[in-house]
């Protein structure tokens, strides 16, 4: 039986099995520069950018403005492109480069992805939903009657009570993106939409063993080198389903629908969880995505291609993925352990 592994489906943005050797080589050995900007620093740059345009700057904000673009210079010598990233300082910060994962086999020496619904791209980096406004300008068309609604990213939704650690006040959640529709006749009356992005985190060793195998066959295409899988059981039950739980009560008591932006093996990977026939019976609307390759480019576009309209109740369910044993049969494998 021939043997299939999950490997690099996209490379800082590129097809890896279709790369040259040389450029596999070229990425393998690269390294994440150490002038990466704090987003703080990137949204100041992006304001004062902004402000220059259309004012004198004072002493201080041209010393702070030549100073960021300085060190955005600086990033870009030690970073790669990103190309899904729609500010624009879109290098890629991420250790490794990898966007998403595939399984692929080796057939008399060709190694290939798999077809198929296995065989679909899996998203490792939240930003790979991010390509173009793609996907959120789906989510605008479908929820605001908006196709090109206004973006404003990483919007503090929870304020910390206080603690240890956290003072009174501080943001301690976020909403990933809200959408405004900017196209309501009523401009006093803001419309506005909540979209949370999950990617999947994958289990097994660190990629840099995969690196380190593309270095050393000179680029050249090889079979992973150690077994990985995406973990959906992370990422959904411990990373999205608390976002869930906490936000979707206050935006539905608000009146508004949570947009859970997913790719379609993700969701596919979880338990099955009961569907509203309607939107309007819905806390939340899935939007599934996937992706197809664009000749003009050489990459892949993503786009929706399902929704699924569920409450919170059903999708907690659907993510936790599992029925209770009964008391006897788990008492029961609690035997069997004990006397194996």
């Amino acid at each position: 039986m021939t043997e299939q592994r999950f490997h690099i489906a996209e490379w800082y943005g590129w097809p890896f099995h279709e790369l040259s050797n040389e450029k596999r080589k070229q990425l393998a050995e690269h390294t994440v520069g150490g002038s990466s900007m704090k987003k703080k620093e990137i949204d100041r740059l992006v304001q004062l950018e902004a402000e220059d345009r259309i004012r004198n700057l004072n002493k201080r904000e041209v010393n702070r403005l030549s100073a960021l673009r300085n060190k955005l210079e600086e990033q870009k010598k030690g970073e790669m492109p990103c190309p899904f990233k729609t500010s624009m300082h879109q290098t890629c910060s991420k250790p490794g480069g990898v966007c998403s994962i595939r399984i692929f086999e080796e057939n008399n020496g060709s190694i290939t992805p798999i077809a198929g619904d296995k065989g679909r791209i899996r998203s490792l980096c939240p930003w790979r939903f991010h390509q173009d406004n793609i996907v959120f300008d789906r989510v605008g068309e479908r929820l605001l009657g908006d196709a090109n609604p206004t973006k404003a990213g990483e919007i503090g939704f929870l304020e910390s009570t206080g603690n240890l650690d956290v003072k009174p006040g501080e943001d301690v959640g976020r909403i990933d993106m809200i959408l405004v529709k900017s196209n309501s006749p009523n401009a006093n009356e803001m419309q506005w939409a909540a979209v949370e992005i999950q990617a999947v985190y994958f289990s097994g060793k660190k990629m840099q063993l995969e690196f380190d195998q593309i270095v050393s066959a000179n680029g050249a295409l090889t079979m992973p080198v150690i077994k990985r899988r995406p973990d959906y059981r992370s990422s959904g039950v411990k990373r999205l389903l608390p976002q869930l739980q906490t936000k979707v009560p206050t935006l539905s008591r608000w009146g508004k629908k949570t947009a859970v932006v997913v790719d379609w093996s993700f969701f596919h990977s979880m338990g099955a969880m009961a569907e509203e026939e309607d939107i309007s019976n819905a806390d939340i609307v899935w939007f599934l995505s996937d992706f197809s390759k664009d000749p003009s480019s050489g990459r892949y576009t993503i786009e929706i291609i399902d929704e699924k309209y569920t409450t919170l109740e059903n999708a907690t369910k659907g993510l936790t993925g599992g029925n209770p044993l009964s008391q006897s049969a788990f008492e029961k494998r609690i035997a069997d352990k004990i006397q194996s």
